[in-house]
């Protein structure tokens, strides 16, 4: 059979394909790399670029716009910036720098842009949220009412810290900070909250040696590493504690409870002036930029309680701020007090005389105060704190060597007897029930007698008898979050019966 080629049919077919053909043009606004150099780079021709905007250059590497200048762009490169050289092509993405977040994030070790470093594969969710969120505004939050229990009983009872609260750590390098949010982070275990830990600027092998903690006491079920270490360039130590803080944020718009940390944020101040200054803004005092202030209100004003209506979740904020030999009115350590809402200082002096954690209570305070605390530990610790502050002024005069009299001797005794009490051991919280137990005790005058050496001894024989013997009194406690009068006269008969005993 003959095959005929007919030139009418394909003619036909050819203008049929002709007709149904739409010219597709995509259009892409690409600029070229004019100087490269540290993480830095200046492009031009990008006119429409927005501030914040991520770019892409070559070879899957991306960059955040952040100088708008007439003629050129300033760009941040995140990640190696070792190949950007002079004449690459680098284009606009037309969107914001997000991060993954949700629930798959829980138990992982993520870098600054939240891609995993823990060798677990990849984060299997589709939720990404930009890095810079919007904060919710005063109709939208309630005020602070709620505990977050460090766990630490000279926190919980003299400085409590609230659910939606912003409370500064700060002190010397070496003086116990980031036992502190340890602690913190381990004493959530159980209480329906999420945590990201946020090293910034820190060592790899101290990142490593916390998530290793974490994971022996089982608290990585519920936290979120979040890591930007010495050895990352600048700009990933700029932008990590914003995406901590937007993972943070899907917890807290959820209804849900988060608890943010960031260690530290003098490092985060130190990366964002050597990117300003590699950009050629003007330095201001210690030679940090203009924007500085605004660079940590803007992160630390997310922290919140949201109203019911928003559905109640909330992001507790504790940052970190190093000082230099005990400078607390350098630049860097006011701004940040100035925003948040109280301040836990470490002492030097404190820490190296065995006081730990040690928390330097004249200087330490929560604006939120007993609103963050239970009625029961309101009761116990009310006279707590101006005890303390009297005993540190009498042992002061007592170095003298003057004669003093029976009732300052008793009172330089109560004082030293509140200050063995408050230390704990590391990584070794303890329930606020508990805390309410041993607190009551002090400050009702049952440590007085007691050698101090064996006031630790003392503390976990009672509460082992309490949990033994009498685990209703521990659990009404828990429970109720007060002290009744009856519960006040069984107290006083168990510690007193206990006391006795372990005098003799």
């Amino acid at each position: 059979m003959e095959l005929k080629i007919r030139p009418e049919e394909i003619t036909d077919i050819l203008q049929k394909h002709i007709k149904r053909y739409e010219p597709k043009i995509t259009i892409e606004e690409v600029g070229e790399v004019i100087e490269a150099g540290d993480g830095i780079a200046k492009v031009s021709g990008l006119p429409n670029v927005m501030a914040s905007e991520m770019l892409e250059f070559p070879g899957d590497i991306y960059g955040i716009a952040l100088n708008l200048e007439v003629r050129e762009v300033g760009v941040m490169i995140l990640g190696d910036f070792t190949n950007i050289q002079e004449g690459v092509v680098v284009k606009r993405t037309g969107r914001l720098l997000s991060v993954p977040v949700g629930e798959p994030l829980v138990g992982r070790v993520v870098n600054a842009v939240g891609q995993p470093l823990d060798g677990k594969g990849p984060i299997d969710t589709d939720k990404y949220r930009p890095i810079e969120g919007k904060t919710p505004n005063v109709i939208e939050r309630q005020p602070v009412k709620e505990p977050l229990q460090t766990g630490l009983k000279s926190i919980d009872s003299m400085i409590p810290i609230g659910r939606g609260q912003r409370e500064l750590i700060i002190g010397d390098r070496q003086t116990g900070k980031t036992a502190i949010v340890v602690d913190t982070i381990l004493n959530q275990k159980g209480k329906d909250v999420y945590c990201i830990f946020v090293a910034i600027g820190q060592k790899l092998s101290t990142v490593a040696a916390i998530t290793e903690i974490f994971k022996k006491a089982g608290a990585m079920e519920y936290t979120t590493v979040v890591v930007a270490t010495a050895s990352d360039p600048a700009p990933m130590q700029y932008i990590a504690p914003y995406a901590g803080c937007a993972i943070g944020e899907e917890f807290r718009d959820n209804g849900k409870h988060a608890l943010l940390i960031y260690d530290d944020l003098y490092k985060h101040a130190v990366a964002y002036r050597q990117v300003s200054l590699l950009l050629r803004r003007p330095p201001g005092r210690e030679a940090f930029p203009g924007d500085i202030f605004n660079l940590h209100s803007r992160l630390l004003e997310r922290a919140a309680k949201l109203n019911d209506e928003k559905g109640g979740g909330s992001l507790t904020a504790i940052p970190i701020v190093e000082t230099q030999a005990g400078d607390y009115s350098a630049y860097i350590p006011t701004n940040v007090i100035s925003i948040t809402d109280g301040q836990i200082y470490l002492e030097k002096d404190m820490f190296n005389a065995g006081i730990r954690p040690a928390v330097h209570v004249g200087l330490s305070v929560s604006r939120v105060g007993g609103n963050a605390q239970t009625k029961a530990m309101k009761k116990v610790a009310g006279t707590l704190r101006l005890e303390l502050a009297q005993y540190r002024e009498l042992a002061a005069f007592a170095k003298f060597g003057t004669e003093l009299d029976k009732a300052t001797q008793a009172q330089l005794n109560r004082g030293e007897k509140l200050v063995e009490m408050l230390k704990q051991v590391q990584y070794q919280p303890m329930p606020v029930e508990d805390q309410t137990i041993i607190i009551w005790a002090a400050v009702n005058g049952y440590l007085d007698n007691i050698r101090k050496e064996r006031l630790k001894e003392f503390e976990e024989g009672l509460l082992q008898l309490i949990k033994d013997k009498y685990p209703q009194t521990v659990e009404e406690i828990r429970i109720k979050k007060d002290l009744s009068q009856d519960l006040i006269n069984t107290l006083r008969d168990i510690v007193k019966g206990f006391s006795d005993t372990f005098k003799t």
